[in-house]
């Protein structure tokens, strides 16, 4: 049987292929779709390539829309034996074909995977039977059966006459024997996981033999968002909190047309009033230069966290707005789940858990810094975080320029009297209509989405499919207008939207499927600076094949370590969560395969998010993402988030990444059982109580 394949082979070696981990389990009251408009059911189909477009080469979907009978249709793999699969219910989506392999609907197969919630509800393994060769679900059975038994026991020694309490007692004893019952059934979904994974791309058409950058496996992103293709001498990767802030300078300073600057808040200090004063400088320059400048500042952060106490992000570039009115944007994106009677009794702070403005960009004409770090002096001293810089990439600069002016439009925005108001004929995000508002976001995002992957198809088609003397005529007008040819693209860059509150979920989509289709003996290191990974993720890990290397915060360096009040109680939850997913993971035995790793450095704080993925057997990561995602419950659901999957056949990039993957663990130690006996890792009976409840919070 391949490596890589899921499913077993008989004896004349026909390789079987399971489609459908993406088929969650049916959920009740849950739709099984939340792409596109709010409520509906299905996700609205992209623009179709024009014929001979950049779908010929290798692509995995024929669009993102929808089957003929309206079926929702999943990424998958692309790569090696990918065959051809309908969505499920679809005429022929067994997928049979000549050379394919045959592809059977798994379990669940009447939902799709895109849902609101799209957390795999796969359960827990009872590793002790399968150890003793009794079937689980007899296992269970038993337990609760001897479970109901005891409690009937107890009862038979009441007293006459108390009958109440009977009664509770019995009633405890069905809920123990429905729990375990439940339990049981979804221990046996998760030893599926490895072979009912999401269903494997369409393929429209073989790899087109024109296109220098040929099929990789991964082009399947393409068919969800824009892709661009690049060189990658155009991609630095950054390793230090002070190297991104002297970067942030050295760009503001130089900028000429446009800064861009994506933000959960602006920090009130020192440092970031320094920033202020490059941007004024840099404004105050293009007025003299030219008198009418064409430099153009837009900033969009978030409207809590950025208007938190007397002196806030608002009040750090008031001054820009009354000076260059004509010149500078300041957004401020409010939640539309924040409103009514909730938005009036939680208090500041507080409310800043139902939803977030959450991306971070900062673009300075074509030049790109893709991170997960604020404008904070945290950020710019001891916070450890990740940072990648695009040089010389107008495509990709324009995409997220649109991007930020997208959400900025659906934003209140901030005035030189310190009040704000919406634009002209915006609803209201949390007066107006919450449907409304959520649908005119949808569209003018997905706008943006499409309309960059159609002119990344035509780009493509003009480029790589004319006929060779219009080639030859193209090269030759490029080279005379640019001095020589343009490298061909070994890197590609794909732009992953997560933003549940308007019913788009493309990182989740991506993400899902990457760790789904993470082969047997891959590599995936996983870090976030808040260990709260949703279900669906936490399935993943556990069911899949490849080996994991989760880095996480340690309790000391967690940016909640010795807060006041009760967000000081916040590491202590994390160590909760970190334990008990350690425990499941020793339940499992998946030690070998699933590592916990804790970062830990004397006076920093930990904040670095993002994935590296290393094929098996190679030593160099061949795929990243990075960006704002913590891969939690909040990134998934409550904020805007966006991060971008960076693909490269580069050897000298690909050790750029191992390098910055290698220096984060480096400062990390491995979490054994004897981790959680240490006395900093002691949770308090009321954290342990209240977590469960408020883990979707933060």
């Amino acid at each position: 049987m391949r490596r890589g394949s899921r499913g077993g082979a008989d004896a004349a070696g026909t390789t079987v292929r399971f489609a459908g981990l993406g088929q969650r389990l049916p959920q009740r009251g849950r739709p099984t779709w939340a792409w596109g408009d709010p409520g509906q059911r299905a996700p609205p189909a992209l623009p179709r390539a024009p014929p001979g477009s950049a779908l010929c080469h290798g692509s995995r979907l024929d669009t993102m829309g929808t089957g003929s009978r309206g079926e929702a249709r999943r990424p998958g793999r692309g790569g090696h034996g990918a065959g051809p699969v309908a969505a499920p219910g679809h005429p022929g989506s067994s997928g049979l074909g000549p050379g394919r392999a045959a592809s059977l609907e798994g379990p669940g197969q009447g939902t799709a995977a895109g849902g609101p919630e799209a957390e795999a509800r796969g359960g827990r393994v009872a590793m002790a039977a399968a150890g003793s060769g009794i079937p689980t679900g007899l296992m269970a059975a038993a337990a609760a059966a001897g479970g109901a038994a005891l409690w009937r026991r107890l009862s038979a020694w009441l007293p006459r006459g108390r009958l109440g309490l009977a009664a509770l007692l019995g009633r405890l004893s069905d809920r123990l024997s429905r729990g375990r019952d439940r339990r049981a059934r979804r221990s046996s979904w998760l030893l599926l996981a490895p072979l009912l994974t999401p269903p494997v791309p369409v393929i429209t058409a073989p790899p087109c033999l024109l296109c220098p950058e040929g099929a990789h496996r991964f082009q399947w992103i393409r068919n969800l968002v824009p892709e661009f293709g690049i060189s990658s001498s155009h991609v630095k990767v950054l390793s230090s909190p002070a190297e991104f802030y002297e970067l942030l300078k050295v760009q503001i300073k130089t900028a000429k047309q446009r800064v861009v600057m994506a933000s959960l808040y602006l920090g009130t200090g020192l440092l970031e009033q320094e920033l202020v004063d490059c941007l004024e400088e840099t404004l105050e320059k293009s007025l003299q230069a030219k008198g009418s400048s064409n430099l153009r500042v837009s900033i969009l952060l978030d409207y809590t966290r950025g208007s938190r106490g007397r002196k806030n992000s608002r009040t750090m570039l008031i001054p820009l707005l009354q000076r260059f009115p004509d010149q500078v944007r300041v957004s401020l994106f409010h939640t539309p789940n924040l409103r009514g009677l909730l938005r009036l009794l939680i208090p500041e702070r507080f409310n800043e858990t139902i939803g977030l403005q959450h991306i971070k960009v900062y673009l300075f004409d074509d030049n790109v810094i893709l991170s997960g770090a604020n404008l904070s002096d945290l950020y710019f001293t001891n916070r450890q975080d990740r940072y990648v810089l695009l040089q010389d990439s107008p495509e990709i600069a324009d995409f997220f320029t649109e991007l930020v002016d997208a959400i900025g439009d659906v934003s209140l925005q901030l005035q030189r009297d310190d009040t704000v108001q919406m634009m002209e004929g915006m609803v209201h995000p949390y007066q107006g209509d919450k449907t409304a508002y959520c649908e005119i976001a949808n569209q003018r995002v997905m706008e943006v989405i499409n309309s960059a992957r159609t002119r990344q198809e035509l780009l493509h088609a003009k480029t790589f499919h004319s006929s060779r003397q219009g080639s030859s005529l193209l090269s030759q007008q490029g080279s005379q207008a640019s001095g020589g040819l343009k490298p061909e693209p070994d890197t590609w860059i794909y732009p992953l939207i997560q933003m549940k509150p308007f019913g788009i979920q493309i990182d989740e989509m991506v993400t899902e499927t990457l760790l789904t289709e993470a082969e047997r003996d891959a590599r995936i290191y996983l870090t976030t600076g808040y260990f709260n990974l949703t279900q669906a993720y936490m399935d993943l890990i556990l069911g899949t094949r490849a080996e994991y290397r989760i880095l996480l915060a340690s309790p000391e360096v967690n940016g909640f370590f010795g807060a006041k009040g009760v967000a000081g109680a916040i590491p202590a939850a994390y160590v909760y969560i970190e334990h008990q997913f350690y425990s499941e993971v020793c339940y499992l035995h998946q030690q070998e395969r699933v590592q916990l790793q804790e970062y830990s450095r004397a006076g920093w704080t930990f904040h670095a998010k993002g994935l590296w993925l290393y094929l098996a057997g190679s030593n160099l990561p061949c795929l990243t993402l990075i960006g704002s995602p913590n891969f939690g419950y909040r990134s998934v659901h409550r904020d805007l988030e966006a991060q971008v999957a960076i693909v490269t056949e580069n050897t000298a990039l690909q050790q750029q990444l191992h390098q910055e993957q290698e220096q984060l663990y480096l400062c990390s130690g491995v979490v054994s059982s004897s981790t959680f006996e240490q006395p900093n890792r002691y949770v308090k009976l009321w954290v342990k109580l209240v977590t469960p409840l408020i883990k979707n919070f933060f």
